[in-house]
This record gives structure tokens, sequence and C-alpha cells, in this order.
């Protein structure tokens, strides 16, 4: 017994020193700079003056402020286009790869796919910036050859926001098709094979076997890309800065701007921690919507 009591002991030290490293780097980059947001939410400062105790005075101005909560509104109408496109993308495609036969075949797909994520955020926005370009964009002058008028894109209130979320979901979507296709692969063949002796469609496969089976992966895939959308900034300062007319303004970019541009950190700390609050809060819901176990 006390050898036995001594091994558990020993894999147990074993498995903390194991995660020790991460913990770690978790507690230096994640809770601690939550915190001192918190903390630096009570104050007005400037980065550089000393700091003048406000209470909760940065909240009650931020329930006011109506730039806030356009911002809010942009963050919301991005993550609605990227999460279900990523998502539907993201599937499609794994379910595209994985119907092809020859693993060379799929590997180069796979490759093809994936490439896009190797990309940073900054080049694939400064990219598809000259793609978009209204006057001598690429896009514009193959819709030109197909007969449809020019369209602004990035200088079009309507059509802004779209643009700059195809940015996060071409970067994104192929990391998350590995994701799905290593899912589907784990779906045992004799379940579609059982399906096909009853009489079942490929569509009927789809929606009874394959979904029911991936559960898991899509609760994940839609969980990561809904804090991701909630996390948009990289494209948005490269591509539109906001505009036009702060309809791509997403939160963390306004964040940037009270911090970085008009040197308010006591009042995007507030920001920054609310914004927290609300992607734990609708992680949470999602998380209870689909059921998750």
């Amino acid at each position: 017994m006390k050898k036995k009591r001594k091994h558990i002991k020993r894999e147990t030290l074993i498995s903390y020193l194991m995660i020790a490293p991460e913990m770690i780097l978790m507690l230096i980059f994640i809770f601690i700079p939550i915190v001192y947001a918190f903390y630096i939410s009570l104050y007005d400062w400037n980065a550089l003056g000393t700091k003048t105790f406000v209470g909760i005075a940065n909240y009650l101005r931020m329930i006011k402020d109506s730039t806030f909560k356009n911002s809010l509104v942009v963050t919301g109408k991005y993550a609605v286009i990227y999460v279900l496109a990523v998502y539907v993308l993201s599937l499609a495609a794994a379910v595209f790869v994985n119907s092809i036969k020859g693993n060379k075949r799929q590997q180069m797909c796979r490759i093809a796919i994936y490439l896009p994520n190797t990309v940073s955020t900054i080049v694939a926005a400064t990219l598809w910036t000259f793609l978009f370009n209204s006057r001598n964009g690429y896009i514009n002058k193959i819709l030109e050859e197909l007969g449809i008028g020019r369209q602004l894109f990035l200088g079009s209130r309507t059509q802004a926001l779209i643009c700059v979320a195809i940015v996060g979901i071409w970067i994104v979507f192929g990391y998350n098709m590995i994701i799905f296709l290593s899912a589907l692969k784990d779906v045992p063949s004799e379940y579609y094979e059982a399906a096909k002796i009853d009489g079942a469609n490929a569509v009927q496969r789809f929606f009874r076997i394959t979904l029911p089976s991936i559960k898991g992966t899509t609760i994940f895939v839609l969980i990561t890309s809904l804090v991701a959308s909630f996390q948009a900034f990289d494209q948005v300062r490269v591509m539109t800065s906001g505009g036009p007319g702060k309809t791509t303004q997403v939160t963390v970019y306004y964040i940037f701007e009270l911090a970085f541009e008009q040197y308010r950190f006591g009042y995007a700390s507030t920001i920054a921690v609310t914004l927290s609050l609300i992607i734990m809060l609708v992680t949470v819901i999602q998380m209870k919507l689909l059921k998750f176990k």
C-alpha cells in the first residue's frame, strides 16, 4: 500500500510539473493582465501622469457611450457573419476532402485549403485591400468582365464589414477544416454502410450520422470562432480603420483608439473588462444552447 501511495504521489507530482509551465504563462499573460485591467478601470489615467481614482464612474460613462454601443452592434454583426461562414465552409471543405479517394489527392487538397492559415492577418489584410480596391482592384475588374458594375467594397457602409470578415474567414476556415476532418475520420464506416443498406441517401446520412457524430467538434469550433470574432482587430486596422462612418469599428478597435490615440487608458480598460465579461457570458449561453456536456 505504501509503494502504491508513493507511486500515485509521484505520478501526481509529475502531472503538476508537466502543466506548470503552461499555468505560469497563463498566470503572467492572461490572469494578471485581467486583474490589472480591472484595477486600471477604476481610475482616470493617461499612462503618463498620476492615477485619479474615480470608482465606477468609467462604467457609468460606458453605459451612456453611444460609440461603445455602436461598436457592440458592429461586433455582433461581424460575429454572425464570421461564425456562420467559418462553420459552414470548414465543414463543407472537410466533407469534400474526406470524400476524395487517394491519400495523395487528399493531402494536396488539405495543403491547398490550409495554406491561408500560414499567412499573418496583417499580410492577408493588405493583400485583400488591394483586391477590394474600388478603382484598380482585381475583383472589380472581374466584375466588369462579367457585366457587373464596380463596387465600392471597403468604401461602402453596407459592404465594408463583409469585406473585413472575408479576410478572417479566408485565414481560419482551413484550420477548422483540419479539425472537422479529424473528427470525420473517427466516425465508424459501419454506420454509413448500415445506413446505405437501409436506403438512406447522402443528405440523410449527413444529418443523421455525420452531424450527431461530430457534435463535440462542432461545439469546439463554434465557441472558438465566436471568441475569435469578438477579438477581431488587425484586419480592421489595416483595411478600414473603423470606417466608413464607424461601420467597421468593432469593440476591440474602439478600445485601441481610446488607449493609444486618445490616451484614456482607464476608460479603455473599463470597456476591455466589459468585453471580456460579454465573451464569457455569450460562450456560456452558447454552450447551454448546444447542450454541452
